[in-house]
């Protein structure tokens, strides 16, 4: 296994970071491999947003579903779909564009999260950890106003970074599931039962697998924080469908 697949194969979610700052080399390393990233176009339908102030930090650890260590991470980093710029870009030029759609709030979103998993690569091979934080999907009219973002602008993804405390070091990566499942053929192979308990039951651990369904169910899928979720981004859609 090369360098390149080593790093992607060890790489893990980390949310406990040393006190230790990011120097400004490796910062603008990991900003400067977000934006080489594909994109479609070349058009780099993102926005990045460098959050230094430590009271926004603050703010945000709270608004993003209680999460403290978002406070404590030296780089907080936003990646937005931006569907504004090129919009503004074409009407100052006189091309008389139409107003963006879901469409191209969809590609957007792609050139956000493909720049951020860029950005993600990066500052792990310069031994820096990470964490995603979806949340930033969330309490859109709060986001929106806290962040200055206009309408064709949505935050796609939040990503933490910092360096990794020895216990997440130590800490073992979660398992993914078998390429089998993953992985269907010339088309989509809609799983039955038996099978779907085949792929998830490595997650219940010594818990029977209707319990931990169940739970995980609850905690994550039905929970109060992924319907805000829903809202939020049904909310940031609205501009897209008028």
């Amino acid at each position: 296994m090369n360098d390149v697949l080593h790093q992607l194969h060890d790489r893990k979610s980390v949310r406990a970071y040393l006190e230790k700052p990011i120097a400004q080399e490796d910062k603008r390393a990991i900003l400067e491999a977000a934006c080489a990233a594909p994109t479609a176009g070349n058009q780099q339908l993102y926005t990045i947003l460098d959050i230094t102030d430590q009271q926004l930090k603050n703010t945000l650890a709270d608004t993003c579903d209680h999460q403290p260590f978002i406070a404590q991470a030296p780089l907080v980093l936003i990646f937005c779909a931006d569907c504004q710029k090129w919009y503004d870009a074409f009407a100052a030029g006189g091309c008389n564009p139409r107003k963006p759609g879901v469409g191209d709030l969809l590609l957007a979103c792609s050139d956000a999260n493909i720049a951020a998993q860029n950005a993600v690569t990066a500052a792990w091979s310069l031994g820096i950890g990470s964490c995603y934080i979806g949340d930033i999907l969330e309490q859109c009219e709060t986001h929106r106003k806290l962040l200055g973002l206009p309408e064709y602008v949505v935050p796609a993804a939040m990503v933490v970074f910092g360096y990794p405390t020895a216990q997440q070091q130590a800490r073992e990566k979660p398992r993914r599931r078998a390429l089998p499942h993953i992985v269907h053929q010339n088309g989509y192979r809609r799983m039955d039962a038996r099978e779907l308990e085949l792929m998830l039951s490595d997650n219940a651990g010594q818990r029977p697998y209707a319990d931990w369904l169940q739970a995980f169910c609850d905690r994550k899928y039905n929970s109060d924080f992924s319907r805000e979720m829903s809202r939020s981004a049904a909310e940031y859609l609205k501009a897209f469908q008028d």
